[in-house]
């Protein structure tokens, strides 16, 4: 007898979908957390150099990006969770719209970045 999987609470419900698509979906888990590690890096990166732009500007692209690689990293979970439970249900695929959160974070620290950049000179 194979070890309980956990987390058990989609594991345990609806019927073992095609392997492909749980390792795809996992695939899509790792994407999204290998998003959410280079955001939090970026942000420790903005934070700890020294950047020729005022410190509030620095400590606030580093904060946006922070929080969008936190977000992503929730999407991770929620994202796979959502659409394993989907495949073992025989349910129609989730929606993704977390995209666009990562989408305007990053253009947010850019678009700070420039704004910041542009008042120093």
């Amino acid at each position: 007898m194979s070890p309980p999987r956990w987390p058990s609470s989609i594991y345990g419900s609806g019927r073992e979908p095609d392997p492909r698509f749980s390792l795809a979906n996992e695939r899509t888990f790792l994407a999204w957390i290998r998003t959410s590690l280079a955001l939090l890096a970026m942000a420790a990166a903005v934070d700890a150099l020294p950047l020729q732009i005022d410190e509030r500007a620095q400590a606030a692209i580093a904060a946006v990006l922070a929080l969008t690689g936190l977000a992503a990293a929730g999407h991770a979970w929620r994202g796979w969770v959502r659409t394993e439970r989907a495949m073992r249900l025989d349910l129609p695929m989730p929606g993704n719209a977390a995209g666009i959160v990562v989408v305007v974070g990053v253009a947010l620290s850019g678009v700070l970045l420039l704004a910041a950049s542009l008042l120093r000179a």
